[in-house]
């Protein structure tokens, strides 16, 4: 028996191979197996009972929900034109083997041999009779690519088909693809009709991991990358859809395997399996707004977008895995061109209609901050409008904004105590008085109430959180003598930034923001802020000898009190418990769970109820910790000058005097420390919103109309900087530079 009949199981469900070819030719003779034969399937309606003579169930491309006679083993999918057979139905291959990488160079070799011998008694050999000699291999691939049971069993690497392996050599795929595409077109043709065919009916329902090698091997295919034309974007995209319709619809078994898969493959495939699936889905959302359907109605429906971005899920979970790209490299570009709000507000509705919010990462961090501000905007005009009606029809003094009135010398008392009172007016659009003090808040008073409260608030002295000198991370004090309502009022704060669209200069590591989405936190995490720490227990996990004698160590954490060290057991008498070579693993889980989980349980707690309290909807569900993060903190990437200088406005300078000029020219010299230096000068923040500088404005005002030896100053609650008209740019520099290093900035250790 050959390796091709050897995994199908029973003699019966076997035929000749005449009948494959009478049936991918389309003849006209209906034979028993012919697919003019296959029963066509009806789309399930979901008000009406099936009746007793038939059954429903899903195709295995499109996944619509059909209903076809309980007594046939294959249908048709009126949707997608998919057969779905419902039992194995694979066609005997008589002598033909799983096709590999010596077996097509043997091929092609024999034909490069008949061809140089013509060439040798000739000069010219035209293509026709070049495409004649090489037809051995045009059958040899045409049989193997319209045939599940042999594609699927070609270029086997030395290694079973497992959960973590696939068991294909991906690099002999590659090579043969190389070789086939630099053979005659008929060849390359052949190929890909004879994959066309084999998609539109693999013969075989795909239950097993071992079943769907054969889609991996289609999708290594260098051609369905290229769109040089639209009749080959059409017939490329043709084939993609049902490669990724199939993909989508695997069961989660399978979907596991692939997670693996993907998550092993180098970092060039990997990246151009992100890149086929966007160029899929941006011709398809291309589509969607040329409809004269409205957005998102035009695509809500579309079976292939849903199952091109179930595919690219499974690659992000396989990045999630192995970290290989940033998570910026899934944001596709056409997704921020669809009505988002529309999207979203769908995706709220629960319609099961297909939503690009039920796939986040697809979505830019743009977009979701539009989103965001959209959705804050929306609950902001709810508060306002009751307000407003209140006031009208019930004689009921109401505000529309969230006033709090403050002094400097108590600021987080009077904060906290506002804060409580208003609880439930934390939605509307906040506004900010400082006792004492005139001035109307156009965001300016705001900023600056931010940037004191932060200030205090994550002073160490203050003794809420401890700082880290080796991250410059701060995280929850274990120790602290706070009440919760301090770390309720902190998560407030946060949630108050990003309803406000205000960045904080908080120093929290990203397993804080994992913590608010419920995320699970580990030894990795630990690392970002404890390193010195995490090194220890890397030390101690890496160690092959004497534990015990070595380390002294028992099941025992330490935690700093105010200047006090005190020791807290792990478990029940883990101060007798001593730090074994057996042991030692539970020991660094115990003490990570510990620091990161169970010694700040009530103080996170409460920090997550406030967050919570303000940002409890459905829009921040739409990001990642990385990118919280990035709404909190803003980017730490490096500053574009240029685009920064596009969005600054001058007051009392030309954007060509002297001046203004040296200024950019010395900004642009500086090391890009002093860079953060200056812009946390000027703006509170060493970091840049999230979408970049374009999002940020600055302000340059002249202070004077003559030259001055006083050191240039700043409003950060207006993203001011006050500059004078120095003589020269070498005293431009030494004042500015002066000025930047020795300020206090607004966060201190």
């Amino acid at each position: 028996m050959s390796n091709c009949e050897g995994t199908i199981g029973s003699s019966e469900l076997l035929t000749n191979v005449s009948i494959q070819r009478s049936e991918v030719l389309g003849l006209s003779s209906p034979t028993p197996y012919s697919s003019s034969s296959v029963e066509p399937a009806t789309i399930h309606d979901q008000d009406n009972e099936t009746d007793a003579l038939s059954v429903t169930g899903q195709c295995m491309c499109c996944n619509s929900e059909l209903k076809y006679p309980h007594t046939v083993s294959r249908f048709r999918c009126p949707v997608c034109d998919t057969i779905n057979d419902l039992k194995p139905h694979v066609r005997q291959q008589l002598s033909n083997q799983p096709l590999t990488l010596r077996l097509l160079k043997k091929s092609v070799h024999e034909c490069k041999l008949k061809e140089r011998a013509k060439r040798s008694k000739r000069d010219v050999l035209d293509e026709k009779e070049r495409e004649k000699i090489y037809e051995p291999v045009e059958k040899l691939i045409e049989v193997i690519f319209s045939s599940w049971v042999c594609l699927n069993h070609s270029f086997a690497s030395d290694q079973e088909t497992s959960i973590e392996n696939s068991g294909l050599n991906m690099k002999d795929i590659k090579d043969a693809y190389g070789i086939i595409l630099n053979l005659p077109v008929t060849v390359i043709r052949g190929m890909m009709s004879a994959t066309d065919r084999l998609l539109k009916r693999p013969a075989v329902p795909l239950k097993r991991m071992m079943d769907i090698r054969f889609l991996l091997i289609i999708l290594e295919n260098p051609l369905l990358a290229q769109h040089n034309f639209p009749a080959e974007t059409k017939y490329h995209h043709n084939l993609l859809k049902r490669v990724f319709g199939i993909l989508s619809c695997l069961n989660n078994e399978c979907h596991h395997g692939l997670v693996n898969w993907f998550a092993s493959y180098p970092l060039k495939g990997f990246k151009s399996k992100i890149e086929l699936i966007h160029a899929f889905l941006s011709h398809r959302i291309s589509r969607a707004r040329r409809s004269q359907l409205p957005l998102p109605n035009a695509y809500e429906s579309d079976w292939k977008i849903a199952s091109a971005s179930r595919v690219m899920a499974l690659l992000f979970a396989a990045n999630n895995q192995s970290n290989k790209v940033h998570i910026s490299e899934f944001y596709n570009t056409m997704a921020d061109y669809i009505n988002l709000m529309g999207d979203f507000e769908s995706w709220q509705s629960r319609s099961g209609k297909f939503a690009f919010c039920q796939y986040p990462f697809l979505i830019s961090m743009g977009s979701k901050m539009k989103v965001v501000e959209s959705d804050a905007k929306q609950q902001m005009e709810t508060k306002w409008r009751e307000a407003f009606f209140n006031m009208l029809f019930h004689q009921k003094a109401s505000n529309p904004y969230l006033i709090l009135r403050v002094s400097r010398e108590n600021l987080i008392e009077d904060s906290l105590r506002q804060l409580a009172q208003n609880e439930l007016d934390l939605k509307k659009s906040l506004r900010i008085e400082f006792i004492g003090e005139d001035g109307v808040d156009a965001g300016g008073l705001r900023k600056e109430w931010f940037l004191l409260l932060v200030r205090s608030l994550f002073d160490a002295q203050y003794g809420m959180f401890t700082f880290d000198e080796d991250s410059n991370l701060c995280w929850f004090n274990p120790a602290s003598f706070e009440n919760e309502d301090q770390f309720f009022l902190v998560g407030v704060v946060l949630g108050l930034a990003i309803y406000n669209s205000t960045i904080l200069d908080v120093h929290l590591p990203t397993a804080c923001y994992k913590k608010l989405l419920n995320l699970p936190i580990g030894l990795s995490d630990l690392k970002s802020f404890r390193p010195a720490l995490t090194k220890g227990f890397e030390q101690l996990l890496a160690f092959e000898g004497d534990v015990e004698n070595v380390f002294c160590r028992s099941f025992v954490a330490e935690i700093e009190a105010f200047g006090q060290r005190q020791c807290v057991p792990l478990v029940k008498h883990g101060d007798q418990m001593m730090v074994t070579q057996h042991n030692k693993h539970e020991f660094v889980s115990l003490y990570a769970d510990f620091i990161l989980n169970k010694s700040i349980e009530r103080q996170f707690g409460a920090f997550k109820r406030g967050f919570y309290h303000v940002c409890g909807g459905n829009a921040l569900s739409l990001f990642r910790p990385e990118e919280i993060e990035l709404l909190v903190r803003g980017s730490d990437e490096p500053l574009e000058i240029d685009d920064l200088k596009g969005q600054t406005e001058y007051i009392g300078f030309d954007e060509n005097e002297e001046t203004i000029v040296n200024f950019w020219s010395i900004m642009k010299n500086m090391e890009p420390q002093m860079q953060r230096k200056l812009l946390m000068f000027v703006t509170g923040s060493d970091r840049i919103p999230a979408t970049g500088a374009t999002q940020m404005s600055l302000k340059i005002t002249c202070g004077n109309n003559g030259d001055s030896d006083r050191l240039p100053s700043a409003h950060t609650c207006f993203n001011q900087l006050i500059l004078y008209k120095y003589h020269t740019k070498q005293k431009l520099e030494k004042m500015l530079y002066t000025a930047i290093q020795e300020s206090q900035g607004f966060y201190v250790k």
